[in-house]
């Protein structure tokens, strides 16, 4: 991977992280297209660190806000039932899912799941749920009657994005709408819940690749340079994309993003039927990589 390739990858993590539409699909497909081969569940994990850079920034103050009362809640000086303080350990709870089931599943994570297969069918599936949820869903609840078996459910959810074409974004969401949600609700809770799964993910990939390369960043599938080059395009695209999808769904469906996953789902079905993508990415790199040497020779 090339600093170009970088930059591109980095600029579509931004884009499609906090839509429903699974940044980890967009990054193995891109890469493929590419043909630099699949980047990697390490790459993908780095570079959402930079995403949930951007989710400490917007939200600041909301993060503080919380961490601030669920400490003082511990010592007695904030009531137990405040608000802010329960959303601390409902966040906490709906982060135990996917780290447990990250730990347990992550051979075939990092291997089967990847496969543009399953990729292509969680597009489909799973845009057609947020479909049926934001079309039956009350839209009425908002996120300060969230309750622990809420919390657990939203936790659920978002382990479900362990398998890239999912979303993590649309898996909690689509729960939050099943539930009753407001949208913007939901989508808020979606981003906070986020950050500790992703920051802990990522920095775990971080810390996986020094210790098998040494300490100089060549046990990843993709160069670290090219990944941290990658994280900072991520982040710089990730603020500005949330603030414009919060104001959008507050007053408008996810109709959208339903169509556009049904659509790609079905486009990379249709390129893996005719052989122009390969499901596990030898293909389609190696072929390219022949026309390449052809063409300098």
């Amino acid at each position: 991977m090339g600093i170009f390739e970088a930059i591109l990858l980095g600029i579509l993590q931004g884009l499609t992280e906090f839509l429903p539409i699974s940044s980890s699909a967009h990054l193995r497909v891109a890469s493929e297209l590419m043909g630099i081969g699949d980047a990697g569940a390490a790459f993908t994990a780095i570079t959402q660190i930079g995403t949930e850079a951007a989710v400490i920034v917007f939200f600041w103050r909301d993060i503080v806000r919380i961490i601030g009362r669920w400490f003082r809640s511990l010592t007695g000086s904030v009531p137990r039932k405040d608000p802010d303080a329960l959303m601390g350990w409902w966040i906490i709870l709906g982060t135990l899912p996917i780290v447990v089931l990250g730990l347990l599943f992550q051979d075939q994570i990092e291997t089967t799941l990847r496969s543009l297969w399953f990729v292509a069918i969680s597009l489909i599936v799973f845009g057609l749920l947020l479909g049926v949820a934001d079309r039956l869903g009350k839209n009425a609840r908002p996120l300060e009657k969230l309750t622990w078996k809420h919390g657990l459910i939203y936790g659920f959810a978002q382990a479900l994005a362990l398998i890239p074409g999912v979303s993590r974004s649309g898996g909690t969401i689509t729960a939050g709408l099943f539930m009753g949600y407001k949208r913007e609700a939901a989508a808020r809770y979606s981003f906070l819940l986020a950050i500790p799964a992703v920051l802990g993910s990522g920095f775990y990939q971080v810390l996986k690749v020094l210790k098998n390369s040494g300490g100089d960043g060549d046990g990843i599938e993709t160069p670290m340079g090219m990944t941290l080059i990658a994280t900072a395009v991520a982040f710089v695209i990730a603020l500005f994309v949330i603030g414009l999808f919060m104001k959008y769904i507050s007053k408008r469906s996810f109709l959208p993003f339903v169509i556009y996953r049904v659509l790609l789902g079905i486009a990379i079905i249709i390129l893996l039927s005719t052989g122009v993508l390969s499901a596990d990415g030898g293909t389609l790199a190696a072929g390219l990589s022949q026309v390449t040497t052809g063409a300098a020779l």
